[in-house]
């Protein structure tokens, strides 16, 4: 979707509403918020009892009655009260005075590339319930390549990799605009299970789901050299706790099929560009952003398998909200071609 500038920069607050985390950053400001996109609510009267960090560490550990439940996938709104309640909590109070100075005001937002028009509708939904006059709409890998500090609206090619939670997004982008874009529905989450189902088959370990992250964490410090972690869970035959040694290249190896979906990806995107562009990308390389570029070894797998340089942006996990906060403070030129006279 093409990106009106002009529009942008009549924007007070920029929100990237993803399927892991949301962001808020506000004009003048900066970023406000930057919690996980997870509520809990009690199925019996309906109330929010807890949101963002509070709400996911929940997770696992609520009676019957109490339901963690995340209101995005994907990076869709697929609960838009929840969505709207969620975030009225997350940014309210931290906006409370600038409402009352400035009431109504224009939200942006980041929206997957090609979503469809019923994701983006839930969107600007659950935004103007939250309290936005109007609501515009950016395509997150445009976000995410002005965040990472690429020259999008130069004309020469320019390829980014948005790794989030539910899906990764592929593109080449040239004069502002996207020349080759992919999806595929493979993230942080698939990743995560391929972790858990790794352990329960080979280590008959039943982990929850909070202890992957941190057995990730374990991974990446132990990317230069073998090493060994210690996992606690629950056994699958006896259903008592249990730990064991993990060798965390096996772990490596569990997560190469996920990360398949991902070249192929990449690979699609290469084969639908001119030829001039790819020769841009041999030298200029491939940009990784989005919570999951973080994952130890994707950058050298994918350079390996591309022979292409790839580099992790700087804070890949705010690029899409810090450029789109870059759009509504005006330090983003204008992105489009205007015709010549005469």
């Amino acid at each position: 979707m093409p990106v009106n500038i002009e529009e942008m920069r009549r924007c007070s607050v920029a929100v990237d509403l993803g399927a892991s985390r949301s962001r808020v950053y506000v004009k003048d400001t900066g970023l406000i918020v930057d919690e996980p996109s997870v509520a809990a609510v009690n199925t019996r009267t309906g109330a929010l009892l807890a949101v963002g960090e509070l709400a996911e560490r929940m997770t696992g550990r609520t009676p019957e009655h109490i339901r963690v439940v995340r209101p995005v996938q994907g990076g869709t709104v697929v609960n838009v009260d929840l969505a709207r309640r969620m975030l009225r909590h997350l940014i309210g109070g931290k906006l409370r005075h600038t409402w009352i100075r400035r009431p109504g005001m224009r939200f942006a937002a980041c929206v997957p590339h090609d979503s469809e028009p019923l994701a983006q509708r839930a969107l600007r939904e659950t935004l103007t319930a939250v309290g936005a006059r109007r609501v515009e709409l950016a395509d997150t890998l445009i976000c995410a390549a002005i965040g990472s500090g690429l020259p999008v609206e130069h004309p020469e090619a320019t390829m980014i990799v948005v790794c989030g939670a539910g899906t990764t997004q592929v593109a080449v982008l040239s004069l502002g605009s996207i020349v080759a874009a992919e999806t595929v529905p493979v993230g942080g989450d698939s990743i995560d299970y391929a972790v858990i189902e790794h352990l329960r088959s080979r280590h008959e370990l039943l982990l929850p789901y909070p202890a992957v992250r941190p057995l990730r964490m374990i991974l990446h410090s132990a990317e230069q050299s073998p090493a060994v972690a210690e996992v606690h869970g629950r056994d699958v035959t006896t259903g008592l706790a249990r730990t064991v040694t993990v060798d965390t290249e096996s772990v490596r190896q569990a997560v190469g099929g996920p990360l398949t979906a991902v070249l192929d990806a990449i690979r699609a995107v290469l084969r639908r560009c001119p030829p001039d562009l790819v020769a841009d990308l041999s030298e200029r390389g491939v940009v990784l952003a989005g919570g999951s570029a973080l994952l130890p070894g994707l950058d050298a797998m994918l350079s390996r398998s591309t022979g292409m340089p790839v580099h992790t942006a700087d804070a890949p996990d705010t690029c899409a909200v810090r450029g789109l906060g870059a759009m509504i403070e005006g330090k983003v030129e204008s992105m489009r071609l205007d015709p010549l006279a005469g």
